[in-house]
């Protein structure tokens, strides 16, 4: 089973919407996934509008891929350097931990994750 960045068992991120990029609800990776869709966030406003104007819009239901646009409370897999563009913008949504990739610390320290960790 895959890990978590707290070195336990990766947690679901979402069953509903369906999220991670083999649309299973966790936030996996393989060399498949070239987005690396590892962190799992809590969408809020600030992001989603952040996302769009960055050309990735999340809001807008898309239903001929099966997507029903996501909303402020929401749980989605991110891709790793978006959200790391998100960090930079001070735009980055909460993330949970249970249900963030553990191969995410090869590329954000833990505590930058902690600093941010969802709390609900």
């Amino acid at each position: 089973m895959a890990k978590n960045v707290l070195g336990g068992d990766l947690q679901t991120c979402s069953g509903n919407p369906k999220t991670g990029y083999f649309r299973d609800g966790c936030c996996h990776t393989s060399a498949e996934d070239p987005g690396m869709h590892t962190i799992c966030a809590v969408m809020t406003e600030d992001f989603l509008e952040f996302t769009k104007m960055m050309g990735n819009d999340l809001s807008t239901p898309r239903p001929e891929y099966g997507f029903p646009g996501l909303k402020a409370g929401d749980r989605w897999c991110l891709c790793l350097e978006r959200w790391k563009e998100a960090l930079k913008s001070g735009s980055a949504p909460p993330v949970v931990l249970e249900a963030t990739h553990a191969s995410v610390v090869e590329f954000l320290d833990l505590e930058t994750l902690r600093e941010r960790a969802w709390q609900g």
